[in-house]
């Protein structure tokens, strides 16, 4: 099989589903399109033949576009620095570190583990769960109170 044969005959598909992965956000749609043809390339996704190249790569889409979305929320785009940092920038980036860092040390020790392995090592909640030795369940229930409580503390 020629595998970039086959995925440039479902291009467009695969654009609309980015976008729709994306909330219709243009540029994001772009950015996880690309990312998603970029890992397949250098074998980070592999297709196992299991189900369609086009089902399979639709997944690939719709995990990059998920992982883009945490990125997003964990390093707002509009908090993103200049080309040339100003000191202020720089005092705040070095504040915002500082307050994400207490709060990560004031969560359960669980709800960091979760958190570092989904934002940091960019593993699914699965493969957190099964490296923590818990049920998805139980790590999706961590994840997400993690978040919620992360929120609350670097929002007061």
């Amino acid at each position: 099989m020629d595998l970039a044969r086959e995925l440039s005959s479902f291009h467009a598909s695969s654009w609309g589903w980015a976008l729709a992965c994306c909330g219709r956000d243009a540029a994001r749609a772009e950015d996880v399109l690309q990312q998603s043809y970029v890992k397949v390339l250098e074998g980070k996704a592999r297709f196992a033949g299991t189900s369609s190249l086009k089902t399979w790569f639709f997944g690939v889409i719709r995990i990059t576009a998920l992982e883009h979305s945490r990125w997003r929320w964990f390093a707002s785009e509009r908090d993103a620095p200049s080309s040339t940092p100003q000191p202020d920038s720089l005092s705040a980036r070095k504040q915002t570190a500082e307050a994400l860092s207490r709060a990560l040390a004031r969560l359960s020790a669980r709800q960091r583990e979760v958190l570092h392995l989904v934002f940091y090592e960019e593993l699914t909640i699965e493969e957190a769960a099964a490296i923590m030795g818990l049920s998805v369940g139980s790590a999706r229930q961590h994840y997400d109170r993690g978040k919620k409580s992360l929120k609350e503390m670097l929002e007061t």
